[in-house]
């Protein structure tokens, strides 16, 4: 065979072996698995779509096991979304889908989405001061001392003040134990936060509230004076479009509710001495965690039945809202305390979700 026919041959080879490579790269490169949209209720009406269990593969008769649980429990309302969409709603003990029930201190979600949406529209920037938004002798503290507390201390239960006074947050009960970010500590001066926004807003809390997250997500509800504290009174779902809105890193549907940025600051560890705190939410899958009304270090997850990035909101009494994002799940219980009084973790928590795992693994 002569030379010029063994090259023929040969760059026919090479043509046909070139086209089968890119055909096989070009065919590796279209088979990518769709990404599932996030269902977002509509915002004028009550309507909400639903998915089943048995379309998830859940296991039914253990869900009946979960009912038996929560009623056991002192549980008024409880609902688990997937994607979005409600997988279960149960309400409890004459309670209903039109009751309000108070959201406890799992509302100080609500102060810190309200402190990100300031700070996204250049209100306020959380690493200032807090004086420079309510001027200064807002504590007892020095001068020196009280400059050093910032709202991302606020934010974060790290402003060094006494915790053990109790709920007033006047001036004269806000008093200084440590500098600013180097002591944790679980603290109703949260609320001057609220205060923080309503001056850089130059409105009240409630209208700015209202006309920035509770009417754009459609959810119901008020707030309600108890003491130094304003707590937060809704249903259900409200509370779980809230935990939605959260899980969908603060957009709902086309429309950026708060930044992601934030967010993800938010629901990350906010400080080097509680890895299990944001800014008020909750954070699992860490190595340690600290509690209200304590100084101590427990070491382990915050809630170890849970999965590892699950975050939450949690208040007295076990009113909780869970988001899984691994999962894609929100999980929204009300209720009276599932066993004693507490401030925020309960035992309820590590044996709600051995429940749930029943369910869903």
């Amino acid at each position: 065979m002569n030379s010029s026919k063994v090259y023929s041959l040969l760059l026919l080879f090479f043509l046909i072996f070139s086209f089968c490579s890119k055909k096989d790269n070009e065919e590796e490169i279209i088979v990518v698995e769709p990404t599932e949209k996030i269902y977002f209720p509509s915002i004028t009406t009550n309507t909400w779509e639903t998915i089943t269990p048995e379309d998830l593969q859940w296991n039914l008769n253990k869900i009946e096991d979960l009912k038996t649980f929560l009623s056991e429990k002192n549980t008024k309302s409880f609902i688990v979304l997937y994607n979005g969409k409600i997988v279960i709603e149960e309400y409890f003990n004459n309670h209903t889908s039109t009751s309000n029930w108070y959201w406890a201190s799992a509302g100080k979600t609500l102060t810190s989405t309200l402190s990100g949406i300031a700070q996204d529209e250049n209100l306020l920037n959380i690493h200032d001061k807090v004086s420079d938004y309510l001027g200064t002798g807002w504590t007892s503290a020095t001068l020196e001392k009280e400059n050093l507390i910032t709202c991302k201390n606020l934010l974060s239960m790290t402003a060094g003040l006494d915790d053990s006074l109790g709920d007033d947050v006047s001036a004269d009960n806000l008093k200084y134990v440590a500098d600013a970010g180097t002591r944790w500590a679980y603290h109703n001066v949260y609320v001057k936060m609220q205060e923080v926004v309503a001056k850089a807003s130059n409105t009240t809390w409630t209208n700015y509230f209202n006309t920035k997250l509770r009417d754009k997500i459609g959810m119901n509800g008020v707030w309600t004076d108890i003491g130094s504290l304003n707590v937060y009174w809704s249903t259900t779902r409200s509370m779980a479009r809230f935990g939605l809105l959260i899980s969908a890193n603060g957009k709902w549907e086309n429309t950026q509710i708060v930044s992601e940025n934030f967010i993800n600051e938010a629901t990350n560890t906010s400080q080097n001495i509680n890895n299990s705190y944001g800014y008020f939410w909750w954070l699992n899958g860490k190595p340690n965690y600290h509690l209200p009304q304590s100084q101590a270090q427990f070491n382990g997850e915050l809630i170890p039945n849970a999965p590892a990035d699950l975050f939450c909101a949690l208040g007295k009494n076990d009113q909780k809202i869970y988001v899984v994002p691994s999962k894609k799940i929100v999980i929204i219980r009300m209720g009276e305390a599932a066993e004693n009084v507490n401030f925020a973790l309960s035992n309820f928590d590590n044996d709600l979700w051995e429940k749930m795992n029943d369910v869903i693994e």
